[in-house]
């Protein structure tokens, strides 16, 4: 799907590319579901400086996208930024790709990019503006609605995650790193089309190393593995440590248990 220059203030505006098909593309419908899944989660009382959570259709990877962002809903008011990285599932490149639009469109509304944010990037190791890699990625897009339900206002730092070295991914987010008036978000399912009992082997290894800070998480561990070794490599040095919220997969959701895709949620505060 293309961007487009809005009527208002003709910003250019990334409109939805799985509205209507990995989440509802009714306002009241959609905001109706997320506020239902929220519901279910006990809340930890501690900020999180950083949320590694999925990005599936929200009937399988919705209920443990929520336990992440439960932890943030009593944040709205004081997070106005949020930088948002994700793995590219359509386009192969190398680096980092930034988005040239202005705004990114959801059934909520648009939420407005940090143009100086993104300014400030630019010039690093494989940051490059490339609007084909946005275009029809899912693995930012879907947690837009819940960060606009938590949150309320904020202005986001949208990036697709390339070929990228861990080092390279933790200059971009040191340099964006902010204080509290800052979240970073990490998108990533973890392992694909396993057997249910396989699943929960491979997926309780990756949590292992998620909550170890490793950097070596495989592709067949998780889809994010790139941005998410990234973090990890950042959040050793920050001295960060990570909770697991939440770990199941489609078939403990919405799905029969041959072919399971897993999902994890975990905060690093």
């Amino acid at each position: 799907m293309m961007e487009r220059a809005t009527g208002q203030n003709m910003k250019r505006s990334r409109e939805p590319a799985v509205a209507g098909l990995f989440y509802p593309d009714d306002p009241g419908v959609l905001r109706s579901m997320i506020r239902g899944y929220l519901e279910r989660v006990e809340v930890d009382q501690r900020a999180p400086k950083a949320l590694i959570a999925p990005h599936a259709g929200y009937v399988y990877s919705g209920p443990v996208a929520a336990s992440a962002y439960a932890l943030i809903s009593a944040l709205r008011g004081r997070i106005d930024r949020v930088v948002l990285l994700g793995p590219s599932h359509r386009v192969y490149f190398e680096g980092l790709a930034l988005s040239s639009a202005e705004l990114f469109a959801t059934p909520f509304g648009h939420v407005e990019v940090d143009v100086e944010a993104i300014t400030a990037i630019e010039s690093l190791t494989g940051v490059r503006v490339l609007d084909h890699a946005h275009a029809e990625e899912h693995s930012l897009e879907v947690h837009l609605p819940f960060l606009q339900q938590v949150l309320g206002e904020f202005k986001l730092v949208p990036i697709v995650v390339g070929e990228a070295s861990p080092g390279e991914i933790a200059e971009v987010l040191a340099r964006l790193w902010g204080g509290p008036e800052t979240l970073i978000v990490v998108s990533s399912d973890l392992s694909h089309f396993l057997d249910y009992a396989s699943a929960v082997r491979v997926d309780g290894e990756t949590t292992r190393a998620i909550e170890e800070l490793r950097e070596d998480i495989r592709p067949a561990q998780a889809c994010g593995c790139r941005p998410l070794n990234g973090l990890l490599h950042l959040a050793r040095q920050s001295n960060l440590e990570v909770t697991t919220l939440d770990v199941r997969n489609s078939g403990d959701t919405a799905g029969n248990r041959d072919r399971v895709v897993g999902y994890g949620a975990y905060a690093l505060k």
